[in-house]
């Protein structure tokens, strides 16, 4: 591949930050390091701060979805970006999210004539419903994102896991795994950093320390984890349950754990984005708790893993990919009997538990310089496949494109979350 620009977009971007906006932080940082350039198109957002980051952003118009949830929405289309990236050089698109940057990718294709790689990071469907009621505006997204993952030149979903959830929205079309990788050192902090971190909250160092680190949705199976721990509540054996993250849900959630008698033991901390304090927490846990089938990656189960922190997972799900119950991760069923089981043994051996840490550390971390490193030699056969014309894909007319999105923009103009909008 030449030294042309690599082209990210995705609908999140700090200021907002959830998985994915990391995911393309990273890939962005990193490919520059390797030498290449990168430029990153997403939504505008009134606290942006580009002017931190070694690569070019380029933001478009945004309608104002914050009073209503975490996320902005972009409005594509944007002659705004057609200007500033027709002069780059730019030789692959590379979308994280399958409906607003996906529609912006497919325009822009039309104009700079180069490939677009989706990667499919989590279900969108099941997002969709989270983030809006309106059965309008549900089905116009999901036709959406179907139409808009067939009309891209590869797929990439981050787990196999990620690839069902695809098959199961009616995509039919090829997809390989690509997973993401992880940008904490595979190193614990030093007990000073977790000293400071961690001092102010009530931490006994003779009780175990649970750790949740995501966005605080029932989703995520935080039910699941609060059930367990009232039961080790009413058999008396003591605890703390630390939550990293916030989310719509989070008041519920505490009045859950009040209500179940152990608000108490349980601590939110909070959004924490500054890397070596989330390093401090996973080194300060005894355990970390991820039920969820939701999540089609867990990238926080690797970052755990960076620290020697061993992961609880529901066997079967997309984020228990590559774990071996006992050896390098533990897996359980979908129910908080399961979990509570497993917490109460795991209480009297804890050498198995820094044995398993260990062997995560080993076997599952995976950094980001690889990740990227194996997404570059991947765009090369991308990009060598579309200039030879060897592309195989459902590409819909421009009218068709600008009708489906017309349609969605149309349902989103009837909610009236959307009334306030920014340049």
């Amino acid at each position: 591949m030449n030294d042309n620009t690599i082209c990210l977009l995705n609908d999140s971007f700090p200021p907002q930050i959830d998985g994915v906006a990391n995911t393309v932080v990273n890939y962005a940082n990193y490919i520059c390091k390797s030498g290449k350039d990168a430029v990153v198109i997403t939504p505008d957002h009134p606290q942006a701060a580009d002017e931190q980051f070694i690569f070019p952003v380029v933001r478009y118009r945004s309608v104002n979805f914050a009073k209503r949830k975490e996320y902005m929405v972009g409005l594509p289309f944007s002659p705004k970006i057609a200007k500033e990236t027709t002069d780059r050089k730019i030789s692959l698109l590379h979308a994280h999210c399958p409906i607003i940057s996906t529609f912006v990718a497919r325009e822009l294709r039309q104009t700079i004539n180069a490939p677009i790689v989706l990667t499919y990071h989590t279900k969108f469907d099941v997002d969709i419903e989270n983030v809006t009621k309106n059965k309008v505006l549900q089905a116009a997204c999901e036709r959406a994102l179907v139409a808009n993952i067939n009309a891209c030149d590869e797929v990439w979903a981050v787990s196999r896991g990620a690839g069902e959830n695809l098959r199961s929205l009616g995509y039919e079309g090829d997809w390989i795994v690509m997973p993401n990788g992880v940008d904490l050192p595979r190193q614990r902090v030093n007990e000073e950093t977790m000293q400071q971190v961690t001092a102010k909250w009530d931490l006994p160092s003779n009780i175990p320390v649970y750790l949740f680190v995501g966005r605080l949705m029932w989703y995520k199976g935080i039910k699941i984890i609060l059930d367990a721990l009232a039961m080790l509540h009413t058999q008396k054996q003591d605890f703390r349950m630390v939550f990293v993250g916030d989310g719509h849900d989070r008041q519920e959630i505490i009045r859950y754990a009040r209500a179940a008698g152990i608000g108490d033991q349980c601590i939110f901390v909070g959004s924490v984005n500054e890397r070596d304090a989330l390093r401090a927490w996973y080194c300060r846990a005894d355990l970390f708790l991820f039920p969820s089938t939701f999540d089609t990656n867990g990238l926080v189960v690797r970052e755990a893993a960076a620290n020697a922190l061993p992961s609880v997972l529901i066997d079967g799900s997309a984020a228990s990919e590559g774990i071996i119950d006992g050896r390098n991760g533990f897996l359980i069923s979908e129910d908080a009997q399961s979990l509570h089981q497993l917490l109460r043994r795991l209480y009297q051996e804890p050498s198995i538990v820094r044995s398993v840490g260990k062997t995560a550390s080993d076997e599952i971390y995976f950094s980001w310089d690889n990740a990227v490193q194996a997404a570059l030699n991947r765009y090369e056969i991308v990009i060598d496949r579309y200039r030879s014309g060897r592309t195989i894909r459902q590409h819909s007319p421009s009218e068709s494109l600008m009708k489906m999105n017309g349609e969605l923009m149309e349902a989103l103009g009837k909610l009236s979350s959307f009334k306030g909008m920014w340049d």
